[in-house]
């Protein structure tokens, strides 16, 4: 079965830092492209960042390049999203997720975390 937990959400201000974990179960993670999506209060769930798992290649929404930096662990197996600047429009709930695509599409991730809160204050 396959498992993904996020962790490292929390309370920051803005110019702040966090380091999100996702450690993943249940599958064989090498295999899979990561990525990490957020989805504020009466918003739709929006694309952050993936990893692709071939060659650890990196995509990212235009409004956290430059602040994130999505990395991937097989051995652990755990996918991270450092969170550098971070902004008061950063606050959402963030989830790792899993494809066999490199997409920023929502819909075509198949296994999804239960999220972990992200707040920024300014």
């Amino acid at each position: 079965q396959v498992q993904l937990v996020e962790s490292g959400g929390g309370l920051v201000q803005a110019g702040g830092s966090l380091r999100l974990s996702c450690a993943a179960s249940g599958h064989t993670f090498s295999n899979y492209n990561m990525g990490w999506f957020r989805q504020a209060p009466g918003k739709e769930r929006e694309f952050v960042a993936a990893i692709r798992w071939s060659d650890g290649r990196t995509y990212y929404a235009e409004s956290v390049k430059g602040r994130f930096t999505i990395s991937r662990d097989n051995a652990k197996p755990t996918v991270y999203l450092q969170m550098n600047s971070l902004k008061p429009e950063d606050t959402a709930v963030y989830y790792c997720a899993r494809s066999t695509l490199v997409t920023l599409k929502p819909y075509e991730y198949d296994s999804w975390g239960q999220g972990t809160q992200v707040t920024v204050s300014s």
